[in-house]
């Protein structure tokens, strides 16, 4: 078990390690539609890539989400199985609509699976990528 501050560290070298081992400009927040990015997170026993749809408007949350849920297929075809929840509810308690990849069996604790990790993002957030370019026009029609 770490301490906060060890956990603090851990994840800051984990981040920075990211970083200097993938140097990439990813989309993210950068989508030019507000409350609408792609999220890496990593845990003590998983690791996600997400699309998060944050709107705090039901009605265009909802829009944007059905937008992507009716490109399923192709979305299948960037990033493999993915999970979807409409109505997903963050640790503060705010619900988001949320579709995301995730792969279990790795920590960010332990230094012996980064690699994996980092991998893991690298091929999924650049799925999510592609798709989110080649389908742009028509996310952003709402």
């Amino acid at each position: 078990m770490f301490s906060k501050q060890e956990a603090q560290q851990l994840k800051k070298e984990f981040w920075t390690a990211f970083g200097k081992s993938f140097p990439r400009k990813w989309i993210l927040y950068d989508t030019k539609i507000k409350d609408f990015s792609f999220k890496f997170s990593a845990d003590n026993k998983k690791a996600e890539v997400s699309l998060d749809i944050e709107m705090k408007d039901e009605l265009f949350r909802n829009a944007y989400y059905e937008k992507i849920w009716s490109l399923e297929d192709m979305l299948k075809d960037y990033v493999g199985e993915f999970s979807k929840d409409e109505f997903y509810t963050l640790e503060n308690g705010k619900i988001i609509s949320r579709i995301w990849v995730e792969k279990s069996g790795v920590s960010i604790f332990n230094k012996n699976t980064w690699q994996e990790i980092f991998e893991f993002f690298v091929e999924k957030m650049d799925g999510f990528e592609r798709f989110y370019f080649d389908f742009e026009d028509f996310i952003k029609d709402v």
